[in-house]
């Protein structure tokens, strides 16, 4: 017979909020830290009274038990929660609660409110915080603009650029930024007033201008291209000193082919290959072409690489959880994938998700799509709309990454698309929200699932 918990056993605590009595175990108050309300409260051996909501109070319990929102949050305020939290001193677990990635449903995304830009200048890129809780750094003209995990809070700063092309969050309040028309990787430190800590350059190349910028949890990496645009590379710095450790990548124009006239301009690492994946297309009256490259960085050795000539990509993305690159081409404006584990093993790496024999290669659908990939699925934008591709999984139900290659299915959903948007300049995801940012709109929409989180 299980017989209820009292507030006599030793290990129960009483708390009366408002009026109302909650009764938990001092193990779960003092998993709110030391410095907290809360795990004082569990060194008392008396009902201690609070004069504060017990709704909201509830709300916070529930988080601090299992870590996540109970279904109730959804009619409260985020600016309530917030106050409550700083009070009883949870508030970063408010924080994850709210951000998770696991909270973001692909599937039931909606518009759920604006963020306004001072100013006139449209958002050049943005990059969401480093630490996944949902904040958002947005360039627009010579500023930097930040917004934190509430969006309610926002701070900006003034940079030495005309406009920001190239910008990535290296450690909380700390950014790299470049661009393609001023000198220098630049690392600003957001909580000294945007105070540029130290240029980046590459070394023995004056007045290289910046292309790219990733990371990974050791390396900072920064692609650039000489001021006369004859020669490109990839540096690689130590994230922690910033330090140079090496370069990669580097091509020559003298006497090479037009190939070799081309910057990397998107540079992302692959966790679970420890590889870079390095891209840059460019257009020329015979068309466009590019290239998509892996590096072994510390080999400095480059593992594949795929040449884009034959309707050459518009953007491209790299899944660890579909192991798989993705591409939306420039001429048919359909979607591609190659699976990471094959890379360098097909003359023909792309498989085409869309309708491959109505597509053109005369035409230039593609020309400004993004494409981005968040959890198990990949986004891309499509004039004013957006595709959602997601993998069907046959055979081997449950795993998203099989152990045997074989033709895999993906399903299309479209959403976004409404009457007199403007077309689709960007796409950042963070925590449980996506970003988008759209041609002359001097704004960021922020969508998320309605059925989670609380009111914004």
């Amino acid at each position: 017979m299980n017989i209820p918990a009292t507030a006599h056993e030793p290990n129960v605590v009483s708390i009366n909020v408002g009026g109302r009595i909650f009764q938990t175990t001092k193990q779960t108050l003092t998993l709110a830290g030391t410095d907290s309300l809360l795990s004082q409260l569990a060194t008392e051996s008396t009902t201690r009274f609070l004069d504060r909501d017990p709704a909201l109070f509830s709300v916070l319990l529930y988080i601090l038990r299992t870590g996540n929102l109970p279904a109730r949050s959804n009619s409260f305020d985020v600016r309530d929660l917030i106050v409550e939290s700083r009070y009883y001193g949870i508030e970063p677990f408010l924080i994850d609660s709210l951000s998770n990635p696991s909270q973001f449903e692909a599937f039931d995304l909606r518009k759920s409110r604006i963020l306004q830009l001072n100013g006139r200048d449209s958002p050049s890129t943005i990059a969401p915080t480093s630490n996944a809780g949902g904040g958002l750094h947005v360039a627009h003209g010579s500023k930097i603009t930040t917004f934190d995990w509430s969006l309610r809070r926002k701070s900006t700063v003034l940079t030495s650029f005309s406009a920001v092309d190239s910008l990535l969050e290296i450690s909380p309040g700390v950014l790299a930024a470049g661009a393609t028309d001023f000198p220098g990787l630049q690392i600003i430190d957001l909580q000294n007033g945007g105070n540029v800590r130290t240029t980046l350059n590459w070394e023995n190349v004056s007045s290289s201008t910046v292309q790219a910028i990733g990371s990974s949890s050791e390396f900072l990496f920064a692609s650039f291209e000489s001021s006369r645009r004859n020669s490109n590379s990839i540096m690689v710095y130590d994230l922690s000193t910033l330090l140079p450790l090496l370069e990669l990548d580097r091509c020559d124009v003298y006497g090479a082919g037009n190939d070799s006239a081309i910057p990397s301009n998107k540079l992302r690492w692959v966790q679970s290959c420890n590889l870079l994946m390095v891209s840059g297309s460019h257009a020329s009256p015979s068309g466009v072409s590019g290239h998509v490259r892996f590096w072994d960085v510390r080999s400095r050795s480059m593992v594949c690489e795929i040449k884009e000539r034959e309707d050459c990509f518009s953007d491209v993305a790299v899944s660890e959880n579909l192991s798989a690159v993705f591409k939306v081409g420039v001429a048919s404006g359909e979607v591609f994938y190659t699976d990471l584990r094959s890379l360098g093993g097909k003359d023909r790496p792309w498989v085409c998700l869309g309708e491959e024999k109505k597509r053109g290669l005369n035409e230039r659908k593609g020309a400004g799509c993004k494409i981005e990939s968040y959890g198990n699925h990949v986004f891309c934008s499509k004039g004013s709309g957006i595709e959602l591709w997601s993998e069907v999984i046959t055979g081997l139900v449950g795993n998203a990454r099989r152990d045997v290659l074989e033709e895999r299915v993906f399903r299309k959903n479209s959403f976004a698309a409404g009457s007199g948007e403007n077309k689709i300049t960007g796409l950042a995801f963070g925590g449980s929200r996506m970003f988008v940012t759209r041609k002359d709109q001097q704004s960021i929409e922020v969508w998320q699932s309605p059925s989670r989180g609380v009111s914004m």
